[in-house]
């Protein structure tokens, strides 16, 4: 029987790494040649690596760590749980107390009429699970035909087959022949890049009324549900103007459409409102939830059903033909219970609502006198930086990400950690980020704008 050493040397588990370990969305040979870097420890918002530098999340995690690392109470309440009852199924007719609790809880936080909770792994199954959902719906209802799902350029929405045929992302359509049959896309509500000159607000209406010629041009009566992250994550930190989602949801109520709130980056605070489906206004017949959910520490996602969804998948004789081996995995679901206890004791929603989520817009608007920012925008925790060649006239750089995986590098070699998508730097940070923490912040990721530039004059 092969022994597993816990201690290696960093070339070590490289090699390891280029020999067996498929990464996810990864330039494999870029990869082989340059190393995987080895995370090796997290305490509150920093990470370390196998070679001792210590790095300050800006990206808590994949837009998940809510309530930072080395959360004893999340280790302690998962390891008493896996003594007590370590695993059990939904099948069967059976229940297990920390999922029951759960379910009672997160339908008291989600927005009014999400009551009914079903569980899964990730965002991107519970967003299968939601397809599956909106086709039995219809069905039930004696409407087959209303099977066509409308997303949005640029949106993500998970990497199954579904998920990325819900998503927008033209790189996970073409390798794999996607998307599937039933699956559009619209425009974003995205104002920098598509509407940079346009009144925002005559932009928002402009986004949302692509969402209605699609309906129209396909036939209500073929189309059952428009899926949308409240802020488009991924995608870019893409904002809507204030007029979109309100418009949204009209068209969706005026065409008999399901509408799904895909919250699965902005739930548990990220937005400093418990779901951001709250300060848009959107009451949506699904929400999607994983991520902050347990703030990463275990996998365990959650689909919210609403009274009309529900009320037909509890009508007698029916019987829902869907589920996972870890559908309300027990420890999962007692680890997100008590990751929620430490949200609302430590008020952090509230934190970033009034202190910390100002106080990080206010400071990174002192970026925009930087040559290569063409603007910053945040809500809460959750920002971008958008990078430009020229600010007057505005020029992108070409090819578009090039630029913004070298400011990325820059980040991470200062010590800071940011995503690029093109060439924007994203940030979700973990709630428990200081004042302190965004100065830190802000003075690493002007140092890398800085050495960004000077590169980008050599190109």
């Amino acid at each position: 029987m092969a022994t597993v050493r816990l201690r290696n040397s960093t070339a070590e588990w490289q090699a390891i790494d280029r020999e067996h370990h498929l990464h996810p969305f990864t330039d494999h040979a870029e990869l082989a040649k340059l190393g995987a870097r080895i995370i090796v420890k997290a305490d509150g918002p920093y990470i370390w690596d196998s070679e001792g530098n210590r790095l300050l999340d800006a990206f808590a995690g994949l837009w998940c760590v809510n309530v930072g690392y080395g959360r004893k109470e999340l280790a302690e309440v998962a390891y008493k749980q896996m003594l007590e009852l370590p695993y059990y199924n939904s099948f069967f007719k059976t229940a297990t107390p920390p999922a029951v609790e759960l379910s009672k809880v997160l339908s008291e936080l989600a927005p009014a009429g999400l009551d009914h909770v079903f569980y899964g792994c990730s965002g991107s199954d519970a967003n299968d699970t939601i397809a599956n959902m909106v086709r039995v719906y219809w069905n039930l209802k004696g409407r087959p035909s209303k099977r066509v799902m409308i997303s949005r350029t640029y949106a993500y929405h998970g990497s199954t087959l579904v998920g990325a045929s819900l998503g927008g992302m033209d790189y996970m359509h073409k390798p794999a022949g996607l998307p599937l049959p039933g699956f559009v896309h619209v425009m974003p509500p995205y104002h920098f890049g598509l509407g940079h000159d346009e009144d925002p607000a005559e932009f928002g209406l402009r986004a949302a009324a692509a969402l209605e010629d699609k309906i129209v041009e396909l036939g209500a009566g073929n189309v059952g549900a428009f899926i949308g992250e409240p802020i488009m994550g991924a995608g870019g930190v893409i904002i809507p103007p204030a007029t979109y989602w309100p418009e949204v949801q009209r068209i969706c109520a005026k065409h008999d459409v399901l509408l799904i709130a895909d919250e699965v980056i902005c739930g548990f605070g990220r937005t400093g409102h418990w779901f951001a489906s709250e300060p848009f206004g959107i009451k949506p017949d699904f929400m999607t939830l994983a991520k902050g959910l347990t703030s990463g520490y275990l996998p365990l996602s959650a689909v919210m059903v609403g009274t009309r969804v529900a009320e037909a998948l509890l009508a007698p004789g029916v019987e829902y033909s869907h589920g996972y081996t870890y559908s309300g995995h027990p420890v999962s679901c007692a680890v997100a219970l008590e990751n929620i206890r430490i949200i609302k004791d430590e008020k952090l929603v509230e934190r970033v609502h009034d202190d910390t989520g100002p106080y990080l817009k206010e400071r990174l608007a002192t970026l925009n006198d930087h040559p290569l920012v063409g603007e910053t925008r945040s809500l809460g925790f959750i920002g971008a930086i958008e990078l430009v060649k020229t600010k007057k006239p505005r020029e992108l750089f070409q090819p578009a990400g090039k630029v913004g995986g070298i400011c990325r590098d820059h980040c991470t070699r200062l010590g800071l950690v940011m995503r690029a998508t093109r060439d924007t730097l994203l940030l979700s940070p973990p709630l428990i980020w200081s004042r302190a923490h965004v100065d830190e912040f802000i003075g690493l990721a002007r140092q890398a704008l800085d050495l960004t530039l000077a590169d980008s004059r050599k190109m």
